[in-house]
């Protein structure tokens, strides 16, 4: 049998895209509850990480545009989970820090990889392996 490029089974890209939906649809019931989406999870994990960073630099380790990431920030500020302030020195510059709401939501998330473990989506070393060969492909495309 003759390999066709252009099958949709051949594609590297697909497959991840629809492995990544729905991992994250399986992260939906245990976020749910704590009024956050995916990208909020996300945006709070790299916030738990380093606190007070840039909008800039928030949206460049998080791989998302500022027409993404603005609405998001937004909402979770309504949410009284983060807070925006402009630099004094560059009003361009907002800062986004984490409110007391914000850190505490934290406790509540520590039981979530555990929870998203519990699918058994891989063995941990397989999941090492395919974390270390995504983590490869990141950097060679940054």
């Amino acid at each position: 049998m003759n390999f066709n490029p252009l099958a949709l089974e051949n594609q590297i890209c697909f497959s991840l895209y629809v492995c990544s939906k729905e991992i994250i649809r399986r992260y939906t019931p245990l976020l749910e509850p704590l009024g956050l989406t995916y990208t909020s999870y996300i945006t709070l994990l790299s916030l738990w990480e380093e606190d007070n960073v840039t909008v800039k630099d928030l949206g460049k380790k998080l791989y998302l545009d500022s027409g993404t990431l603005t609405p998001l920030l937004k909402k979770m500020e309504s949410q009284g989970l983060i807070e925006r302030t402009r630099s004094l020195q560059d009003e361009r510059t907002v800062y986004i820090t984490l409110t007391q709401a914000g850190h505490a939501l934290r406790e509540k998330c520590l039981n979530i990889p555990q929870q998203m473990a519990c699918h058994n989506l891989l063995e941990p070393k397989d999941a090492g392996d395919l974390l270390k060969n995504l983590h490869a492909i990141m950097s060679r495309l940054e």
